[in-house]
């Protein structure tokens, strides 16, 4: 499986925070196959927004939330 990368942001209530002022206006920059393309999208619309500190993007790494038992250690 491809390791895919979701970016987003939106307006969050804190800057210290991931709480996002209102989920219904996140904007889904896109899905990208590797992380290097993913970072490049959010440095781009991290910087565009730079002046305005309630705007924040973030990178997901979807291929952990879809195949977590990878990330789990071995049983013992």
């Amino acid at each position: 499986m491809s390791k895919l990368h979701l970016v987003f942001g939106g307006r969050v209530n804190d800057p210290r925070t991931l709480e996002f002022a209102d989920p219904s206006k996140l904007e889904v920059v896109g899905i990208f196959a590797d992380y290097a393309s993913a970072e490049k999208a959010w440095r781009a619309n991290a910087q565009r927004t730079v002046d305005d500190a309630e705007m924040k993007f973030v990178v997901v790494h979807l291929h952990r939330l879809l195949e977590p038992e990878l990330l789990a250690p071995p049983a013992a």
